[in-house]
């Protein structure tokens, strides 16, 4: 049985996904790609299986119709036999290093036979035209060095959050909380992230900087412009995120683990609302109070908490000039946290 499932969604990704297959080959026979070819239209399948015919024993070529990111997830997911599971999107790539450090890891607690639910490591924003790469990393967040519960944990920082990229789960505990990502709809990774959380016992930190997420194309779905024409499918991983915090509340026992999912769905209902905002429509608008109506029908509690602070209330405000406070304080946060 392999350590490690690397699950790579390729969408006419011919022209750079064989630098993201090059990054796990490091890790040899521990680890099985599974390059899952979206319905691909370039020479995806082609590159894919070249791999495949290559290296037999450790890639594998997954062909499926387009069904989106999600669904390509799924896929890998079905058919992935290692103790632990990962995605890698296709234009981004692991660092040498710190992945072996990682593998060898897994090794050990595999072989040890110890109980590890989730893994989180670093990621940097690796993006174009910038020397300095922005890292974001768990310190004093996180207990280093040694396997902890959600009750060790401490006080996030805005730019800590964990996202895709920081995460390796169990497969099994994918498998257990049921995780299923919705089909032709972008943004569901953090549905990946967020789902499985409560199913979490054990967890470690490790302090390298694995993941180097690839921000610059034109035709990215972080990229702005894609986004606000894309609010649509924001929201209904935005919904499904409230959904699942609600249907979850009776595994919700650890007060800290209910706390950062709470603190994560206030980053979402954020990106959410900020970009409602930057659309300006009055359509727009009222998918912003329809979301935080849906919010508080769905838990008045977490309502309260996300609603009544300064963020919540700049969010909500329906006159120009709280409108443009938001938006200027979005423009300050990208320079900062290095996204979009």
């Amino acid at each position: 049985m392999k350590i490690l499932s690397v699950a790579i969604p390729c969408y006419n990704s011919a022209e750079y996904m064989s630098k993201a297959i090059e990054s796990v080959l490091v890790a040899g026979e521990d680890v099985e790609i599974l390059i899952v070819n979206d319905g691909s239209k370039d020479d995806t399948a082609k590159i894919g299986r070249e791999y495949e015919e290559k290296y037999p024993t450790i890639c594998k070529l997954i062909n499926k119709e387009n069904g989106g990111h999600g669904d390509a997830v799924n896929f890998g997911l079905a058919n992935a036999t290692g103790h632990y599971f990962k995605v890698l999107d296709s234009d981004d790539w692991f660092a040498k290093e710190p992945f072996k450090k990682i593998i060898n890891f897994l090794k050990d607690i595999v072989e040890q036979g110890t109980e590890l639910d989730l893994l989180i490591s670093n990621y940097v924003y690796d993006k174009v035209g910038e020397t300095k790469k922005k890292a974001v990393k768990y310190k004093r967040a996180l207990p280093e060095g040694r396997i902890f519960t959600w009750s060790e944990i401490g006080r996030f920082k805005h730019s800590q959050n964990i996202l895709m990229h920081s995460v390796i789960y169990r497969t099994e505990v994918l498998r257990e909380c049921n995780l299923v990502l919705p089909k032709h709809t972008f943004y569901v990774d953090n549905i990946f992230v967020f789902k499985p959380l409560p199913y979490c016992k054990s967890i470690y930190y490790m302090n390298v900087n694995l993941y180097h997420y690839f921000i610059g194309r034109d035709d990215q779905s972080v990229n702005e412009t894609v986004m606000m024409s894309r609010i649509d499918q924001q929201l209904r991983v935005n919904k499904l995120m409230i959904d699942y915090l609600n249907a979850e509340h009776s595994k919700l026992t650890d007060k800290k683990c209910r706390k950062y999912m709470e603190k994560y769905l206030n980053m979402i209902m954020i990106v959410s609302s900020v970009y409602l905002i930057k659309i300006g429509t009055d359509e727009s608008l009222a998918k912003r109070d329809e979301l935080w109506d849906y919010l508080k029908k769905s838990d008045d509690k977490v309502y309260s908490k996300l609603r009544h602070n300064s963020v919540g209330a700049a969010l909500n405000t329906n006159n120009w000039v709280g409108r443009k406070v938001v938006q200027s304080g979005y423009k300050v946060s990208k320079k900062i946290f290095k996204f979009n």
